[in-house]
């Protein structure tokens, strides 16, 4: 995609919107036709003010209404046709301009959203979740303020410039330029105004991202902060960012409000110029009274509407820095491709081959350091070493969160940048030490990805993860709300409904990171079962800091410093008396001490 973010926030726009083109040449029409049928009634205050003065002289007279009574008839029903299509028109106009408005935005959410999650694991470690949440609501929220009003007011203005001033010069040219002369002030007022308030409004935008970030980060950890006592602190620490959001609101809104009175004075100057030299015209007799009434009505819906421009500028500017941060978005090239290659889930074998592979940090911390390791299909392998030595990252290479740098990852032979992601993780079944669960039911949490699931093979994951048992004895069982993050549920409870999901899916290959690692003996008991038995027939790689936990693995890898240090089966790498050895004889150091200290 070739980058377009030099480009105009607005040109960006207009690009992105070219698909309902249709839609919005309907709206703009409407608009139009609003505006002329709504500057028409000073039109015939003027023609009134012709047949009262003139009377058998007048405009109507000499269409051949030449009863005086007749032609007030004429204008009322002329009236009330404008009163009632200038309210059609508006009510037309308004709905085709709200709609669109919405369907845009909904559009723009639904491929922000998306945008968002096709991007790499590294994109989400640089930026906060306010931040993100930021742009898909605040930013988006602000564009559909500007295409539901201040489109329509733009249109609205430049209509009102062109039909009333080609107006004043079809009828009185000679002092038709005394309206028009404020224009190019007016017009220079306001880009110089909008070239100062543009980055005015982007460090607003920037601000509440920030804000939102803030909030959505103590939220998060409203546990941390309760058990600290820091909730004085956190309210002063949100006070000072929303404190900066208030300050750069106040120097744009301080900016913005000066248009509306520097403009109010061009106006009344073109307004004065009109009143005097029209009504020197009529006295001299060059100019038609009823003429000069419309005229003198004309100069204010003219130049009046002018001064929302400060409004519509407002509108516009907020907008656009929303824009930019959308758009900037949605123009974010993903660095993880998919590699395209097929390989249905059914027929992966899991063989998993780790080639001389080399992997670093974007901060330049290098973890993988030529890495190699044969995991045979079928095979209980487990990795392990001390904290640092890359065990997870390994996992995320897997997966491609990330890709490496050197060397290559092998599934069943195939290079993993050759793959379709969505085959690849398929065919991956992942525990992870840190469970996520949704705000949602039991249920809806086993049968995430497998969303088709019957509340049979539902019952029949957890059962097999040994979690049927206490989702049984919840308050509603399976249906039952475990809260935000799977709050309501004790830490192995949310492994084990994790567990579940992945038994559910049913992979060729199933990633456990660190899955006992902050439970119980007995809660690790009952998950070491239900693992021995959802390992059966298919590859299994444990990431364990916990060495009794893999001690019947078929092999086991020792990573210190990127790189394989020892491999075999639990009594080969005792006998071996190495780092494993070593760390076995700590971790059951450990054990009898805390036995000892229980006793």
């Amino acid at each position: 995609m070739k980058s377009t973010t030099k480009q105009h926030p607005l040109k960006r726009l207009l690009s992105y919107t070219r698909r309902y083109r249709g839609r919005v040449i309907t709206a703009t029409v409407f608009s139009i036709l609003n505006k002329i049928f709504d500057i028409m009634p000073p039109m015939l205050i003027g023609a009134a003010v012709d047949v009262i003065v003139r009377q058998d002289d007048s405009f109507l007279a000499a269409l051949g209404f030449r009863e005086i009574h007749v032609q007030l008839i004429v204008l009322s029903i002329l009236t009330l046709i404008i009163w009632v299509l200038e309210s059609l028109f508006d009510y037309i106009r308004t709905v085709y301009w709200r709609n669109l408005s919405q369907l845009i935005e909904h559009d723009l959410r639904i491929e922000a959203y998306e945008q968002v999650q096709k991007l790499e694991l590294a994109y989400f470690e640089d930026r906060s979740t306010g931040g993100l949440m930021s742009i898909l609501n605040d930013d988006i929220n602000q564009l559909e303020r500007f295409l539901d009003i201040g489109a329509n007011d733009i249109i609205q203005i430049v209509t009102t410039v062109l039909v009333i001033g080609g107006l004043y010069f079809a009828v009185a040219p000679e002092i038709a330029w005394l309206a028009i002369v404020p224009m190019p002030f007016i017009v220079w007022g306001s880009v110089w105004f909008q070239r100062k308030l543009a980055p005015r409004y982007m460090a607003v935008r920037q601000q509440v991202g920030l804000l939102n970030s803030q909030l959505s980060n103590n939220l998060g950890g409203i546990a941390t902060v309760k058990s600290f006592t820091a909730e004085a602190h956190e309210v002063e620490r949100i006070g000072r960012e929303s404190n900066l959001y208030r300050e750069y609101n106040r120097r744009a809104i301080q900016l913005s409000a000066a248009f509306v009175p520097l403009i109010r004075m061009a106006i009344v100057g073109g307004f004065i110029a009109i009143m005097y030299f029209g009504g020197l015209a009529v006295l001299e007799g060059t100019l038609n009274i009823g003429l000069y009434s419309i005229m003198v009505f004309m100069t204010q819906r003219l130049l009046w509407p002018l001064t929302r421009m400060g409004e519509t500028f407002d509108v516009y500017q907020r907008a656009m820095a929303s824009t930019t941060r959308i758009l900037d978005l949605l123009d974010t090239e993903p660095r993880i491709v998919d590699g395209g290659g097929t390989l249905p889930v059914e027929k992966v074998r899991g063989e998993v081959v780790f080639d001389n592979v080399h992997f670093t940090y974007a901060d330049g911390q290098k973890v993988v350091k030529g890495l190699s390791l044969n995991i045979p299909a079928g095979d209980t392998v487990a990795i392990v070493g001390a904290t640092g030595a890359g065990k997870s990252t390994v996992v995320k290479l897997l997966l491609r969160f990330y890709d490496v740098q050197e060397g290559r990852i092998l599934l069943d032979g195939h290079d993993l940048r050759d793959l379709n992601l969505v085959d690849l993780r398929k065919a991956i079944g992942f525990v992870s030490q840190d469970v996520f669960l949704f705000h949602g039911t039991a249920r809806e949490n086993i049968a995430y990805g497998t969303f088709d699931a019957s509340d049979e093979q539902v019952a029949e994951a957890a059962q097999t993860a040994e979690a049927h048992e206490f989702i049984g004895e919840l308050s509603k069982g399976y249906e039952t709300i475990v809260g935000e993050r799977g709050q309501k549920l004790s830490g192995g409870q949310r492994q084990r409904v994790s567990i579940a999901r992945a038994v559910l899916k049913d992979p060729p290959i199933l990633i456990l990171d660190e899955a006992t690692s902050s439970v119980d003996n007995e809660t690790e008991a009952a998950i070491q079962r239900s693992l021995e038995r959802i390992a059966v027939g298919r590859t299994t790689i444990i990431i364990a800091h916990r060495l009794s936990t893999v001690r019947n693995a078929d092999c086991i890898f020792v990573l210190e410093d990127g790189v394989v240090s020892e491999q075999g089966r639990h009594e080969e790498l005792i006998a071996r008396d190495g780092l494993y050895a070593a760390l076995w004889r700590v971790q059951m150091g450990e054990r009898e001490q805390l036995r000892a200290a229980g006793d």
